[in-house]
């Protein structure tokens, strides 16, 4: 993926989720490695702000999207993401406008 220049995104609260496990078991040293990584390079963590709120009540008009992950497809909605991946197979046959692309994860095209 370096090498061909794509650049990898995640929402601050996909950030958040990853941090309980180690949260809640006390390891603050990992806590902190995982922040390191999110504020480093590698990864750009996209904000829930007013342009995302506005796509998160777009997109929960389809009731059968849960809240959670309506959140992270309206960060990645509004800051226009090509490919969005997941691991929910029926949430990759949705369409989302501002997602080009919705993928399981088994079926990454890398």
């Amino acid at each position: 993926m370096a090498q061909r220049g794509d650049r990898i995104y995640t929402s601050a609260f996909a950030v958040g989720e990853i941090l309980v496990k180690p949260a809640e078991k006390g390891r603050t040293d990992l806590v902190d490695r995982y922040l390191t990584f999110f504020r480093g390079p590698a990864v750009t963590v996209l904000p829930f702000d007013l342009g995302a709120s506005a796509r998160y009540a777009t997109i929960r008009r389809d009731r059968s999207i849960r809240p959670p992950d309506a959140l992270h497809l309206a960060c990645a909605a509004a800051a226009g993401i090509d490919l969005f991946v997941t691991s929910d197979d029926r949430l990759s046959r949705k369409v989302i406008p501002g997602i080009s692309f919705l993928c399981a994860l088994d079926r990454v095209p890398l």
